[in-house]
């Protein structure tokens, strides 16, 4: 069951070309600022977004899937903006956002749906195809590894290690936060435009982000996502992923090792990848339309 919402004047209105609606949706156990777009017997499409975006990252993804006539969902992921922020760590480990994943399948009358995911939203994605892979009837990751390959690689990759080692920043109580919002959250915005291609992101983007990372709690609990993980590892049960799988990867990605996406392949029965060599860890930004062309494929 749903729940409309007035968005006029807010920060999250939809952009004037992006059809749907903002709403809220009630899904284990907690509340989802959504966006939901597209006719009400479609096929479920369900796009989840990483770290430190909101909704607002699958923009120009959504008006391509509503016209094949798909029921569009998009989250702000638990903590995120809108949505509901538990307050403890351990609200945030990866059994749990998954779950909230299988809830909003449920909280719209469907067995199964299709799942895409970027970044963080790609590990949930992951960790539910492994472990409710009944409830998916296809996974895009995009830019987003395995979580094996992902273990495997800040084990024993020192490059890997490297360019993820914001995430131990990301452990020190506080600090974290404090810096983020200085300067009009300099450091966040600093991060996504030198790692994206020039002109990607423009003024009145940083504007949206801005006013969901301020939002009260939310941008400490969009770091217990990484606190979390690294409290407790997520290791998946299974390893081999059934449900059909393709992966969308930016080559130039500064934070993930284009390798990570072919090991990731060799844990799909059935996998392909798509990758997109114009682009950086935001594809989905930079690429719009060949990421959009990406999922209709698998989703076909």
């Amino acid at each position: 069951m749903t729940t409309s919402l007035t968005a006029a004047g807010d920060p999250d209105r939809l952009p004037p070309d992006v059809p749907g609606e903002s709403t809220f949706v009630e899904a284990n156990g907690r509340t989802f600022h959504v966006v939901e777009a597209g006719p009400d017997d479609g096929d479920l499409v369900l796009l989840l977004h990483g770290f430190p975006e909101f909704w607002y990252g699958w923009r120009d993804q959504i008006r391509p899937l509503v016209d094949e006539g798909y029921r569009v969902v998009v989250p702000d992921q638990r903590g995120y903006n809108r949505s509901e922020r538990p307050g403890r760590v351990r609200d945030y480990r990866i059994e749990a956002l998954s779950a909230d994943v299988t809830g909003l399948i449920d909280a719209y009358d469907r067995e199964t749906a299709a799942l895409v995911g970027h970044d963080w939203g790609g590990v949930v994605g992951w960790w539910t195809a492994l472990h409710s892979p009944g409830r998916l009837s296809s996974f895009v990751a995009v830019n987003a590894p395995h979580p094996t390959v992902i273990r495997r690689a800040l084990s024993g990759d020192p490059v890997q290690l490297l360019r993820s080692s914001y995430a131990l920043f990301f452990q020190v109580p506080r600090v974290p936060e404090a810096l983020t919002r200085a300067a009009n959250w300099r450091l966040p915005v600093r991060m996504m435009r030198e790692s994206s291609m020039p002109g990607t992101f423009s003024t009145r983007d940083f504007d949206r982000y801005r006013a969901a990372w301020r939002r009260e709690g939310a941008f400490t609990a969009m770091l217990n996502w990484y606190r979390a993980a690294a409290r407790r590892p997520p290791t998946p049960e299974a390893d081999e992923v059934t449900v059909p799988t393709r992966l969308v990867w930016g080559v130039h990605d500064q934070f993930l090792k284009h390798r990570m996406a072919s090991d990731s392949l060799e844990h799909c029965a059935d996998g392909r990848i798509t990758n997109v060599h114009e682009a950086t860890h935001w594809v989905q930004h930079e690429q719009p339309t060949r990421v959009a062309d990406a999922i209709l494929e698998e989703l076909s």
